[in-house]
């Protein structure tokens, strides 16, 4: 895993106990089974000609730790990597002696959610509250997003319909959700918004709202 714009780390895990001279491998890795060249190392030199486009410009080799920098990480460059080293055995030949694969996820934070009063200022008693509740800028998409109503020690959760766009240029996700609900006529009340990320990520929350 990797945040968004930062530099990810590849590594190939090579022991390289025989001490084998760099001069004498081929090292290349590539992203999505083959299909895109992210680097290539060819005995010793590093070579450009059968890089993908996007990779051009972005990555770093740490020969002495066998490990990819990949800089400025983005959404797109979510998925599959190998590396896989080869040994001159004559002019002509070369055998595979080891391969190594991770998958890539990007994480990109969002913004604490924020509550909104979409009706007018003036709360009636047999009226209604009209909320929404915004999240931005985020990766990868929610779980799902609930609000949270206090009263007198009792919280009651009610799941709102949120709805997810996806920026076309940056991947990112926004979201928002609505609720609609009575106006509490009986003691304080506090009515926050939760947006649940992964498992790993866990969950945001909103500043609460008192009415």
């Amino acid at each position: 895993k990797a945040f968004l714009h930062h530099t990810v780390h590849l590594s190939c895990y090579f022991p390289n106990s025989e001490k084998i001279d760099v001069k004498n491998l081929i090292i290349f890795w590539q992203k999505d089974f083959g299909n895109k060249v992210v680097h290539e190392v060819y005995y010793g030199q590093e070579k450009h000609e059968n890089l993908s486009p996007e990779y051009i410009n972005r990555t770093k080799v740490n020969m002495d730790k066998w490990t990819l920098q990949l800089l400025n990480a983005g959404v797109e460059d979510e998925g599959h990597y190998e590396c896989i080293i080869m040994r001159k055995i004559t002019e002509q030949s070369k055998e595979v002696i080891h391969k190594s694969e991770c998958s890539l996820d990007i994480i990109a934070n969002y913004s604490q959610p924020e509550i909104a009063e979409l009706h007018s200022r003036e709360l009636k008693p047999n009226g209604y509250l009209n909320l929404s509740c915004s999240s931005s800028g985020g990766y990868p998409k929610p779980k799902a997003m609930t609000w949270l109503i206090s009263h007198e020690n009792i919280t009651h959760s009610s799941a709102g319909h949120m709805d997810v766009s996806q920026d076309a240029v940056t991947k990112l996700y926004n979201v928002t959700s609505k609720l609609n609900v009575p106006v509490p006529t009986k003691s304080r009340t506090n009515i926050s918004c939760l947006l649940h990320l992964t498992e790993q990520l866990g969950s945001l929350v909103s500043v609460p709202l008192g009415i």
